[in-house]
């Protein structure tokens, strides 16, 4: 599991003052982007191959609202993942206080340019290697878990 932390802007919230619920989605993102340069496999690298990972599905659970001026931290893990497509897992917590803000999940799958599924394990043996070796450590579930 990786953290990503950020200061929450003014322009995120509502007339409340309450961050509103699609930066939630947005949070998720920068931490997995961040999350796949960490571990060698930027998604600019991605595109130059020729692949995209489009967002399949989006959950998010809002259990404590973000406001403006919170720090928080994201923390992201692959769940699953088998070769062509992945989840992720993530939990939004204060990172003052420790307090569950919320948690999520997306789920992706790698295309080429033309929308085409691409099994990566055949097409890209050594991202392959690097994204199964990334779920093990996270402690995600492999093949049989999607």
């Amino acid at each position: 599991m990786k953290k990503y932390s950020r200061s929450v802007n003014y322009y995120e919230t509502d007339q409340m003052g309450i961050v509103h619920h699609s930066n939630y989605i947005r949070y998720f993102e920068e931490a997995r982007l961040q999350w796949m340069d960490e571990i060698g496999l930027s998604y600019r690298g991605l595109e130059e191959r020729g692949m995209i990972i489009p967002v399949t599905f989006v959950d998010c659970q809002y259990k404590q609202p973000v406001r403006f001026g919170d720090k928080i931290c994201i923390s992201v893990r692959m769940a699953k993942f088998d070769g062509l497509k992945m989840e992720f897992a993530y939990e939004v917590r204060d990172e003052i206080t420790g307090e569950l803000r919320s948690t999520g999940r997306t789920g992706h799958c790698f295309l080429d340019r033309d929308m085409h599924p691409v099994l990566i394990r055949k097409n890209a043996p050594e991202l392959y290697d690097i994204m199964l070796n990334a779920l093990r450590e996270d402690g995600g579930a492999g093949r049989k878990g999607m």
